[in-house]
């Protein structure tokens, strides 16, 4: 195991919703020095610029890397390029770094997205390369999955201590509510407060509802991640999600009673539903690292309703 007290980390994607909950957890939790972490933004280095990149490893023990381009389905229609491009050179060209400055750990972290779009559910890990991803969103998941790819071939090659993690599709206080990039919780969320605010009957779904997706509590995932940067160090990629699914329409109607709106579900069954079903089978998490959700689904969804119901005023949002 590793003690993580005495690393220099970098961050990467520290000011975005999984990034503050992961270094609140390693401040607050973890008992880690403040000087210890290294957090540069967007503005300060941009990771897709290979002297960025060498700047952002320098000095550094470890590197936890959590940025991202990624946002829904809207989006991943509409900037495929920038989804593929973005992610794909931000991953090599940090990793080729942090390998050159002789970092001793790299945790990349994926996405559920690199899936086959037929995947047999429960997800395995083994599962991964059986299929090409669902189209919307596959230009991002394949730029993240080769994260994976590069992490075995520098482990073989350079004997690089690279892992590789799958979170599921995350929620929680501080998520994306933008309208335009954000994914299907906040985005239930924010379409029910504008509707109970405007006094509407109804508010409009994109898809059929049918589709499955299973969600991991942003807290949850922060502490998977830790877990696995100080105890996992094998090549094989790891699952991190809490192993329960819900459909899109049964998801609707629970955010639906939670924000105590008696509204209409319209849904637009011309726009896609994305991937047909998601879940994960997340038990290497907890054989190899200890990990395991603790969040149950509803708590969460309460904590992150009345986290934007305080902030919304403060947000630019809708």
């Amino acid at each position: 195991m590793i003690n993580l007290k005495n690393k220099k980390i970098l961050i990467t994607g520290a000011d975005g919703f999984l990034g503050k909950h992961l270094v609140r957890n390693l401040l607050e939790k973890r008992g880690i020095p403040k000087e210890n972490l290294f957090l540069p933004s967007l503005q300060e280095l941009d990771l897709r610029n290979r002297q960025d990149c060498r700047k952002a490893v320098a000095g550094q023990d470890m590197v936890i890397h959590l940025a991202a381009k990624v946002g829904g389905i809207g989006l991943n229609k509409e900037k495929p390029a920038e989804l593929f491009y973005d992610n794909l050179v931000m991953g090599a060209e940090l990793m080729e770094a942090s390998r050159k400055e002789g970092v001793e750990k790299f945790v990349a972290i994926g996405t559920i997205c690199a899936y086959p779009k037929f995947a047999k559910v429960p997800f395995k890990e083994e599962a991964l390369w059986l299929g090409y991803p669902e189209e919307t969103n596959a230009p991002y998941g394949l730029a993240k999955k080769m994260l994976l790819v590069q992490a075995q071939a520098y482990r073989q090659q350079y004997g690089f201590n690279a892992v590789y993690l799958l979170p599921v599709n995350m929620y929680g206080p501080g998520d994306n509510f933008n309208e335009e990039s954000s994914h299907v919780i906040p985005a239930l969320i924010g379409k029910v407060y504008e509707a109970k605010k405007q006094g509407k009957e109804y508010i409009e779904v994109w898809g059929t509802g049918k589709a499955t997706r299973e969600f991991l509590y942003v807290k949850d995932a922060a502490e998977g991640i830790i877990l696995a940067a100080e105890k996992y160090d094998e090549a094989e990629p790891v699952n991190l999600g809490s192993g329960g699914e819900i459909s899109i329409k049964d998801l609707a109607e629970k955010i639906c009673r939670l924000m105590n709106f008696k509204g209409e579900i319209r849904w637009d069954s011309s726009k896609p539903d994305g991937q047909p079903r998601r879940l994960l089978d997340v038990s290497k998490a907890e054989q190899k690292f200890g990990f395991k959700a603790k969040t149950p689904f509803e708590d969460g969804l309460k904590e992150t309703i009345n986290w934007f119901e305080e902030n919304r005023d403060k947000m630019l949002i809708l």
